[in-house]
């Protein structure tokens, strides 16, 4: 497609049936969608979309990068929160809809921007994962510079962290009113352009305090993010391990080629993920521990979010503007259950 094409806005006729009695909504295309952390990357990237004509996987990569190389996100990129040793470790995956390429790097170190070396995978090799030392040793050999990630916050988050862990061990505990922070955290962004081409991203710096080399769903496509340029794109925030067993974002796009719209394709798919949890992480009631959160977006350009809890947001750019709008969700915020909720220390 032409970059005067992409860069156009156009208004699609389509049928919802069973939301809309079957008559026909306008749609706008573009848009950009993402979770609610990237309120500023989809006002970016729809801009670039639209004013210059960028592929949306460029435009994308550019919204999510201005997260990863912010230091006051504490989840991904550049002061992201390190793992059980004190080491930010980054995971990325990228799909581009026309081309039905992908690149992903899990526990990458020292490199601030994830979403480029993924991209750069899936750019100059026949690889779709790299990982670790290999991952690094590539992006240093593409130009990518090295620099520390962990910033001062940060480090003082790990060190707090790292006091509370054993009462029996020689770290003096911190006896003060700081929380300690632990984040699922991660950014997903997804959009169509005007010509109905697609593009995902996902990047995170996981699981605060995780094992080293723990990879979620961040780096996994069809896990952490999905595109497909038939049908739409896909991605996820929250609880990896629980995404991964559902292959979520896959299962979300496969939803809506059954023709379900995006918002009920992503409950489906919770449904799911409710379904295939084990016990130890559900409370008495059987509601997950966890958090989890989806994104999807149609070629046609019908978006949703959905989360198992209410209370998260989705962050969306069309020709209405940047602005932030509720996920639908499975469970009220009363439900949710009390305590910890990363599911690795439940009630018993």
């Amino acid at each position: 497609m032409g970059s005067a094409a992409a860069s156009t806005t156009i208004a699609t006729r389509i049928s919802v049936a069973g939301r809309s009695g079957g008559q026909a909504l306008a749609l706008s295309r573009p848009v950009v969608i993402a979770s609610a952390n990237g309120i500023r990357g989809v006002a970016k990237a729809y801009e670039m979309i639209t004013r210059g004509g960028v592929d949306p996987l460029d435009a994308v990569i550019a919204g999510v990068n201005t997260q990863e190389l912010d230091p006051e996100d504490y989840s991904v990129g550049l002061g992201g929160l390190p793992n059980e040793d004190g080491v930010v470790q980054l995971d990325a995956s990228c799909m581009h809809g026309p081309t039905r390429r992908a690149g992903a790097v899990a526990a990458l170190e020292g490199i601030a921007t994830p979403s480029l070396v993924a991209k750069a995978v899936m750019d100059y090799t026949d690889h779709i994962l790299i990982v670790g030392e290999g991952a690094k040793k590539f992006a240093l050999r593409l130009g990518f510079k090295e620099q520390e990630l962990l910033t001062e916050k940060s480090r003082q988050m790990w060190l707090r962290w790292k006091s509370k862990t054993n009462s029996e061990d020689n770290w003096l505990d911190h006896d003060d009113d700081v929380k300690i922070a632990f984040t699922t955290g991660t950014i997903n962004m997804n959009a169509v352009n005007a010509g109905g081409d697609l593009a995902s991203v996902t990047t995170t710096s996981g699981l605060s305090w995780k094992i080293s080399g723990r990879a979620g769903d961040t780096p996994i496509v069809g896990a952490g993010q999905y595109c497909d340029n038939d049908v739409g794109a896909a991605g996820a925030t929250g609880r990896g391990e629980a995404n991964i067993k559902t292959c979520g974002a896959f299962l979300i796009v496969e939803f809506m080629r059954q023709g379900l719209h995006p918002q009920e394709a992503s409950l489906q798919t919770l449904r799911r993920v409710v379904h295939m949890t084990e016990p130890r992480l559900l409370d008495a009631d059987g509601r997950p521990r966890f958090d989890l959160c989806y994104y999807a977006l149609s070629k046609a350009g019908q978006f949703a979010g959905a989360c198992l809890y209410e209370g998260a947001r989705l962050a969306v750019c069309d020709v209405d503007g940047a602005r932030l709008i509720d996920c639908a969700y499975l469970y009220r915020a009363s439900q949710r259950p009390k305590g910890p909720m990363t599911g690795l220390h439940p009630k018993k």
